[in-house]
């Protein structure tokens, strides 16, 4: 409520799809893919440490999360889209793609954290 998403709205069957596509694979899949690469490419090049105990699986676990971040997905979405059914649709994209980014995380700490 808080974020301005109205359920019906924002799933509706005139929702574009490619507005809802973009959305939820750029936050679900690009951020994890975007902050992993990122980090090992500043390892890599010695651009920056991996600290002692952080381990690859615990990257991909915040990369996961990343995704969850809504405020700003919000915010550039009332910048970016014009149309009220378009910006009702990203909205929707922005708060499924939350959700989805949380069970994912959740799913790979529970499968990478196992006690030994």
């Amino acid at each position: 409520a808080n974020a301005g998403v109205v359920l019906g709205d924002a799933f509706s069957p005139t929702a574009p799809l490619p507005v809802l596509s973009g959305i939820v694979l750029g936050l679900v899949v690009g951020k994890p893919v975007g902050i992993v690469a990122a980090s090992w490419l500043a390892i890599r090049s010695g651009l920056a440490e991996r600290p002692e105990g952080l381990t690859w699986s615990r990257i991909v676990t915040v990369g996961c999360f990343g995704g969850i971040g809504f405020t700003m997905a919000l915010f550039v979405t009332a910048l970016a889209f014009t149309t009220p059914e378009t910006v009702k649709a990203a909205k929707g994209a922005v708060l499924l793609a939350s959700v989805l980014a949380a069970a994912l995380g959740a799913l790979v700490v529970r499968w990478t954290e196992r006690p030994a």
